[in-house]
C-alpha cells in the first residue's frame, strides 16, 4: 500500500497494462505523439505537483516505492501506480533502470502550436531557439529558464522535442513549468516577437555589444541558435547582437551556458533598476 493506495505489481514485462513503458529508449526516436516518459524522483515530483500536463500512469522499481511514497500519494485517484522488481523493470524499459522512478504523462495539446498575442500580454523575457538540436542543451535551457526567472521558451520546427526523456530528466522538469510554443519555422518566431513588442538579441561570439555593458530592454527575446553553426545570418541580421567576453581566445561557450548566463544578467541588472525592497 502506499499511504492507503494500492500499487500493481508487475511480474511480466508483457503486461499490457504497462505497454507506453516498453522500450522507451526507442520511443524517444518518435515526435509528436500524444505520450511523454518522466524519468527521476525530481521529475515526478514536478509532474505531480503542476496541472499543465496530465498523469496516465507511474511505474515504480520496488526499491525506490518508499522514497516516493509521499508524491505517489498526491497523484489523482484514478492514476494507477505499477510497481516491479528490478529485472521485471530492465526487461519493461529496455535497458537498466537504475533510477526506477518512470511516469507517462500527457503532452498539451497547444504546444506544438503558436500562442495567441494575448497569452506574451504579461511576459518580459523569453528565450527564442532556432535548430536547437541537442536533446541535453535543450533540457538545460530549460533548467536555466526555470530556475531564473523566463516566462516562455520559444522554438521552431527544426529544434528538438523538449518531451524527449532525456530532455526532461536534464530540465529536472523545467519544462513542465515553463510555458513552451513551437512554431513552423525561425522566421515566423521572429516575425511573432517582433509585432508582440520584444526586443530580439541575438548571442554570436562576434557580438556588438559586450553582455557586462547591456541594459536589458523592457521586453527582451534572447534568440540562440545551435551548436557550432550558431544564428543563420538572415535570423542574426534581425537582432541586437550580443557577446560574452571569453579568455584565453577561447571562442565560445555551451549554448545553454550563454543562456544562464544572460538570463541571470537581465534578472539581476532589472532587480537592480527597481531598487530595494521596503521594509
Amino acid at each position: 500500500m502506499i499511504e492507503s493506495r494500492p500499487a500493481i505489481r508487475v511480474t511480466d514485462p508483457a503486461d499490457p497494462r504497462i505497454a507506453p513503458y516498453r522500450a522507451i529508449r526507442e520511443r524517444d526516436l518518435v515526435r509528436g505523439g500524444k505520450r511523454f516518459i518522466a524519468e527521476g524522483t525530481s521529475v515526478l515530483r514536478v509532474l505531480a505537483g503542476q496541472r499543465r500536463f496530465t498523469i496516465e500512469s507511474a511505474l515504480i522499481l520496488e526499491s525506490r516505492l518508499a522514497g516516493v511514497a509521499g508524491i505517489l500519494a498526491s497523484l489523482p485517484a484514478d492514476v494507477p501506480v505499477h510497481v516491479a522488481a528490478p529485472d521485471v523493470m530492465d526487461a519493461i524499459a529496455g535497458f537498466p533502470m537504475h533510477r526506477g522512478v518512470l511516469a507517462v504523462g500527457h503532452r498539451r495539446a497547444d504546444a506544438d502550436t503558436p500562442p495567441e498575442p494575448e497569452t506574451a500580454g504579461n511576459w518580459r523575457t523569453v528565450v527564442a531557439l532556432c535548430g536547437l538540436s541537442n536533446h541535453d542543451n535543450m533540457g538545460a535551457i530549460f533548467r536555466n529558464a526555470a530556475a531564473l526567472g523566463a516566462d516562455a521558451v520559444l522554438m521552431d520546427a527544426q529544434s528538438c522535442d523538449p518531451l524527449y526523456r532525456k530532455a526532461i530528466r536534464v530540465s529536472v522538469g523545467g519544462m513542465l513549468t515553463v510555458p513552451w510554443h513551437r512554431f513552423e519555422t525561425a522566421d515566423a518566431m521572429v516575425d511573432w516577437l517582433a509585432a508582440a513588442g520584444f526586443t530580439l538579441t541575438g548571442l554570436s561570439p562576434a557580438g556588438a555589444s559586450a553582455l557586462e555593458d547591456w541594459e536589458p530592454p523592457a521586453r527582451a527575446a534572447l534568440v540562440l541558435g545551435t551548436e557550432g553553426p550558431g544564428l543563420p545570418g538572415p535570423i542574426l541580421d534581425r537582432t541586437r547582437t550580443l557577446r560574452i567576453a571569453m579568455a584565453n581566445g577561447f571562442d565560445s561557450l555551451n549554448v545553454a551556458t550563454c543562456a544562464a548566463l544572460v538570463l541571470h544578467h537581465v534578472r539581476v541588472r532589472r532587480k537592480g533598476a527597481s531598487g530595494p525592497r521596503s521594509a
